[in-house]
């Protein structure tokens, strides 16, 4: 492969050529993508959007942002890649993206690091080649490369316990990592991104509006907004939280979107947020004008401090120490129960051990490291190699923002050929979790519907203010970072489709039985329904609503402590799970193929679209369902308590009274909070209440005998 130096800068190095007798193992590789030359075209408009990838060992390690519609495109992003063999190339591809179809390759070219020197800053130009079409003029991408060795052993990229530092509150632990892993696991700050409204965009469809959604984009971490339909002036008032790794902050880039449905989304405009000129702890309200098209966006952005977010082995228990302890339950006590209300609790997980994993080399072993997640919150273990029974020994601590949020931790299997192979996951609600119990837990498989092979030993306590956890239940969800587009599924669409009739079955079946009492086909039945509807329609108050709700909960409570519930595991969801997992199987290994799909993708956006509401509506039904069935307790008592205050207000205040505080609370509130992000109390609550689907996933597997748990003394290496 052809590559040109075009500058070196000066600086004292060796060529690989002449290395130290003791080599160093490890090496850091520095990379800055600067730009693209000369790119070829593949868009009809005769331009591309480019993005470059960077591939090691099969695996990507990095992906560019997108410049939109240029051939000449300017990048100017930085990396770091550990790298242990230098005989093995950096592969790097460029595609042109192509919104909800497959991406076109552009092309491709190697960087050899054997002819770097090391520790010598290094400008090198690529010529893309496509191996199909080797005589065609692809363009170039140049990039500034740093080759310089690492004294540290591999281990020691994975995080260490250094020291012990006593803050002037309580004593917290200081971790020290190499730079590149404290970048990729621990964060310094947050970033909230409220997305106000957009004015005055460019107008994309033939009537003259757009449909428009912004996609936002810092580091990995992606979100996209709603679309609002048929405006040019979109009100989104949503709000949006990123990781900030960086000290010196990073570039938000944020991208406009007009929807098309059957076709490429059109792109409105662009522009980019930089951190580094952002004062912390303050909300800055920011008119972003659109590059490349027309009108501007109203944000507003708030940089805070982490929050305890930490990593340590087993000998460094925050909550085996007293002091500690006593200071963690007292910044969760009822007295600060109004104390920075996104602060709900404090989750410390201890990832003890695996047993029994399945193998995934051709040796019979695996190399298994764990991924503790909780929201967007995202940690992992060191890798414990040819090992099927690995010991991790490690505490993961987070701050929780919302009670109702369900820790999932999985196994993978690391592999230098190709990305990570799964090997099982549990996902655990933390309301569920009993605290100090150290637990063996049946590995799942990637839908959680059925065990996988393997269990997993984990340790869980969860400390957290209730008032904080209910007021945080009546707010929105915090959304996940994007994730894949949703695909067309028969056996999903069919699972939807059943659950939303079984969901319309139970008013139909009401409706007959209502009808029945009507026709007197069974008269003491007829009469005593008769009787009752005489009974409350004289006496009917409107307080009788909300108390009709609480009796209903009530009972529902009785039966459920007398044992007389007869509430089932959802077998019925659980088979249509496991029979949408094999389908996905397959749809994986066809996943490269162009299929006959992709050529009616209008066809499909609407099928999905279909596919999405029957879920949606199913969901709601179920989880109405299963708040008064008594799934998770916590929200079924908050929902006493929040109808026993609204009868107590309805026996006591006239309605108009009540109408006319709704109404002045309503008509006042964008003048007294006018950056206020809409949201309705109700909806937030039953969405945290699990829908069946959930409830199958979360449901905790029985432990095979074979796998009993160990007798053996809990581990506390010194």
């Amino acid at each position: 492969m052809e590559w040109n130096i075009l500058e070196k800068t000066s600086s004292v190095g060796a060529s690989n050529a002449d290395f130290p007798s003791e080599d160093p193992g490890m090496y850091q590789l520095d990379i800055t993508l600067r730009r693209g030359q000369n790119l070829a075209a593949r868009d009809r408009g005769g331009t591309s959007d480019p993005y470059v990838k960077f591939k090691l060992g099969g695996k990507e390690v990095f992906r560019s942002k997108t410049i939109h519609k240029n051939l000449n495109p300017v990048w100017e992003e930085k990396t770091s890649i550990l790298i242990d063999n230098l005989r093995e190339p950096i592969y790097i591809k460029v595609f042109d993206y192509d919104f909800g179809l497959q991406d076109d390759f552009i092309g491709s070219a190697f960087l050899d690091l054997t002819s770097l020197e090391l520790n010598r800053q290094t400008d090198v130009t690529l010529s893309l080649k496509d191996p199909h079409y080797p005589d065609h003029d692809l363009g170039s991408i140049l990039l500034s490369v740093l080759l310089a060795p690492r004294e540290e052993q591999r281990e020691a990229t994975m995080l260490m316990r250094k020291s012990w530092k006593r803050s002037s509150k309580f004593q917290t632990q200081s971790l020290r990592l190499s730079d590149l892993h404290r970048k990729s696991q621990l964060w310094r700050g947050i970033v909230s991104v409220t997305l106000i409204e957009g004015r005055e965009l460019k107008a994309m469809d033939a009537n003259g509006l757009s449909d428009p959604y912004v996609k936002f984009r810092l580091g990995h971490q992606k979100y996209k907004s709603k679309i609002v339909p048929k405006t040019l002036n979109p009100q989104w008032r949503e709000q949006f939280d990123f990781h900030l790794y960086e000290e010196r902050g990073g570039i938000i880039d944020i991208t406009v979107w007009d929807k098309d449905a059957g076709k490429k989304d059109d792109f409105i405009g662009r522009c980019q947020v930089d951190l580094s000129t952002l004062s912390k702890e303050q909300t800055h309200k920011l008119e972003m004008p659109l590059e490349e098209g027309e009108g501007y966006l109203v944000l507003l952005v708030t940089l805070t401090a982490s929050a305890a977010v930490t990593i340590s082995d087993l000998s460094v228990n925050s909550l085996e120490d007293p002091k500690e302890r006593e200071e963690i339950l007292k910044r969760y006590s009822p007295m600060r129960m109004f104390h920075n209300m996104k602060d709900v609790g404090f989750l410390q997980v201890k990832v003890i051990r695996a047993e029994a994993l399945m193998a995934a080399d051709v040796t019979g072993k695996s190399d298994p490291f764990c991924v503790v997640e909780l929201n967007n919150d995202r940690l992992l273990t060191h890798t414990i190699y040819k090992n099927l029974n690995p010991e991790w020994n490690k505490i993961f601590t987070f701050n929780i923002k919302d009670i109702h949020s369900v820790l999932e931790v999985t196994v993978y299997d690391e592999d230098r050929d190709r990305s990570a192979d799964f090997l099982g996951k549990v996902a655990i609600p933390l309301l569920s979790i009993q605290n100090g119990e150290q637990k063996a837990y049946v590995l799942k498989n990637k839908q959680l519907t059925g065990p996988t092979k393997g269990v997993i030993y984990l340790e869980i306590d969860v400390i957290f203010n209730a008032v904080k956890a209910s007021i945080r239940t009546l707010m929105p969800k915090e959304q996940k970072y994007i994730e894949e587009e949703n695909r067309l599924s028969k056996q999903l669409l069919l699972r939807n489709f059943i659950r939303m009739k079984r969901c319309v079955m139970v008013l139909i079946n009401a409706a007959y039985y209502i009808n029945s009492c009507f026709d007197w086909d069974s008269p003491p039945r007829s009469l005593a329904a008769f009787l009752l509807f005489l009974f409350v329609v004289w006496n009917f108050e409107l307080y009788m609503i909300p108390l009709a709700l609480l009796l209903l909960l009530a009972w529902n409570y009785f039966l459920i402590i007398s044992g007389k519930d007869n509430r089932q595991h959802d077998t019925v969801v659980e088979d249509m799970l496991e029979d949408e997992e094999e389908e996905d199987d397959r749809d994986d290994k066809d996943s490269e193929k162009k299929g006959f799909m992709n050529k009616l993708y209008a066809i499909q956006e609407v099928c999905v679209s279909v596919q999405n509401v029957l879920d949606e509506v199913a969901s709601f039904g179920e989880r109405v369902k299963n708040t008064f069935n008594w799934t998770v307790p916590f929200l079924s008592w908050l929902a006493i308590v929040a109808l026993c205050v609204f009868t107590i207000i309805l026996y006591f205040i006239p309605l108009r009274y009540i109408v006319l505080v709704w109404g002045i609370n309503k008509f006042t509130k964008k003048l007294r909070s006018p950056y206020a992000i809409d949201n309705n109390e109700l909806l937030d609550f039953l969405s945290r209440v699990p829908s069946d689907v959930q409830v199958v996933q979360y449901h905790e597997l029985k432990q095979d005998p074979s796998h009993s748990p160990s007798k053996r003394k809990k581990n506390n290496p010194g």
